[in-house]
């Protein structure tokens, strides 16, 4: 196995933890987002706090909800891997354009009186 499917493999196996580390800690907790957790604190902190706006759209299910949200992150990564494609064919471009820059051939003294 070379060193590159190593790192491959290991870079893989961390991913797999991330993901599992939570279920095998906590499993039976329930998932809820920042913005459920942040109201909760904010309303044990401070029952008598009234929100400053209300949201413009409201999905009519969690489904839904999951659905942008899946969208937003599609869309997010479509553009990073566009951005990050277009600088790396870029770079391609210009090491293929560049040409290779060579020392100058040094000649020994005696040539060098030749030619004068």
């Amino acid at each position: 196995m070379t060193r590159r499917h190593l790192v491959t493999a290991l870079l893989v196996l961390a991913v797999i933890a991330l993901f599992a580390a939570p279920l095998l800690l906590d499993g039976d907790a329930g998932y809820a987002g920042t913005d459920s957790q942040a109201t909760a604190a904010i309303e044990e902190s401070d029952p008598g706090y009234r929100p400053w706006t209300e949201p413009f759209f409201s999905p009519s299910s969690t489904e839904v909800e999951s659905g942008l949200f899946a969208l937003q992150a599609a869309l997010g990564g479509g553009v990073l891997g566009y951005v990050l494609g277009r600088l790396r064919g870029r770079r391609a471009a210009r090491d293929a354009t560049a040409t290779p820059t060579t020392a100058p051939v040094r000649t020994a003294p005696e040539e060098q009186d030749r030619h004068r």
